[in-house]
């Protein structure tokens, strides 16, 4: 591995290419000796912050990490985090190239045994700050463009809205009249899992993972209830772990996250056909399950976030959201509405702790013990006794 870029040197790293068209899946397999080719227009934070958190030290993206279109913070993420963008080198590069090739990046092209295979533009730290600039003055089209998706949306998978689920009878019956906890593997999910610790310890929710959120949940020593979702990024041991798996599937019926489910190892688990984003149709089981509240980790839903998630999906999330209305909160929100309280147990630990302190003190000091001797009979006169 070399690394190059400083000082008007131009930059060169070696490694295995990972493809794949839909970044997600190939998280797993990413590392500091991997260079992930993928095809992502628009580049979201969540996956921005993922790549860095494995370590890459440069991307290939078969589209244009920003276009402009609604302020996108990826780019900006991997380039302040050192990573090499290589952009819009096209998807001929995924007939090129295979995952395991030996490639070097060089500047703003993509070499294997020396032969270049593919070339895009250089996106650095000032023109991904420059394009998210120039995207806030004009995000006013995309949200324009994200209210005519949505009303197509709604007349072609109105079923998301008013079709009946049908959920496993012993799942709907766990989560009837109690708290649902929705984790997804998303917009700060970590900051929100901390700050749940008294919540979760005083009211037990019943605990939903939509796919990779059975290993976030894992990460801080929880297991979930439920882990439901299309199993395109959650670990084998995560699945193993849960007390039952529910495969999302086509509206058709077509599951192909069974097959990944039963290589796991998971040999007992349900499917449930519905058309919409995985984490969506989870906020809506629980509903229709008879949640009295549902608590949402790592959904959180501000503009940029809606957009990040692409036409369909984002009208799917604010649909869903329509539908469900004040049951759904977000994680933060609870975690300052409910604080940290101390139990009985605690209580008494405290009062029992302080006795023991004081009678130590005035069974060493004489000065003490008249003092308290002289409290004492003053309550004595006090109250009559």
């Amino acid at each position: 591995m070399l690394r190059g870029g400083r000082d008007g040197e131009e930059f060169r790293l070696l490694g295995r290419a990972v493809l794949g068209r839909k970044t997600k899946e190939i998280v797993p397999r990413l590392d500091a000796s991997t260079i992930p080719v993928i095809d992502h227009e628009n580049l979201d934070r969540v996956t921005a912050e993922t790549l860095v958190e494995r370590g890459v030290g440069a991307v290939v993206n078969a589209e244009r990490s920003a276009t402009g279109s609604y302020p996108n913070l990826g780019p900006v993420i991997l380039a302040r985090a050192g990573v090499h963008i290589v952009d819009g080198v096209g998807g001929d590069v995924f007939e090129r190239l295979k995952t395991g090739d030996e490639i070097e990046v060089r500047g703003d092209g993509v070499y294997r045994d020396g032969v270049l295979l593919a070339t895009g533009e250089h996106l650095d730290f000032e023109g991904a700050e420059r394009l998210l600039r120039s995207s806030r003055e004009t995000v006013g089209v995309a949200l324009e463009s994200f209210a005519q998706n949505t009303v197509e949306f709604m007349r072609r998978e109105s079923d998301l809205l008013f079709s009946t689920l049908e959920v496993p009878p012993e799942v709907s019956r766990r989560i009837r009249g109690r708290h649902v906890l929705v984790v997804t593997r998303g917009y700060d999910y970590r900051e929100d899992l901390a700050t749940l610790g008294p919540y979760l310890r005083d009211v037990k929710p019943f605990i939903l993972a939509v796919d990779g959120g059975a290993d976030a949940l894992l990460e801080t020593g929880r297991r979930p209830d439920l882990v439901f979702g299309d199993m395109d990024s959650v670990s084998g041991g995560a699945l193993r772990a849960a007390d039952r798996v529910l495969v999302h599937a086509y509206p058709g019926g077509e599951a192909p996250g069974l097959a990944r489910v039963r290589n796991a190892g998971v040999r007992e688990a349900g499917v449930l056909a519905a058309p919409g984003l995985s984490e969506d149709v989870a906020i809506l089981l629980a509903e229709q399950c008879g949640a009295e509240l549902i608590v949402a980790v790592g959904t959180h839903v501000g503009l940029t976030e809606f957009l990040d998630k692409g036409r369909k999906g984002a009208s799917s999330t604010f649909l869903t959201r329509l539908k469900v209305g004040p049951k759904l909160v977000d994680a933060k929100g609870v975690s300052k509405l409910y604080p940290t309280r101390l139990s009985v147990a605690h209580l008494v630990g405290l009062v029992v702790a302080g006795l023991v302190a004081v009678s130590a003190v005035a069974a060493s000091s004489q000065v003490v013990a008249d003092i308290f001797r002289l409290l004492a009979l003053k309550l004595r006169l006090l109250l009559g006794i």
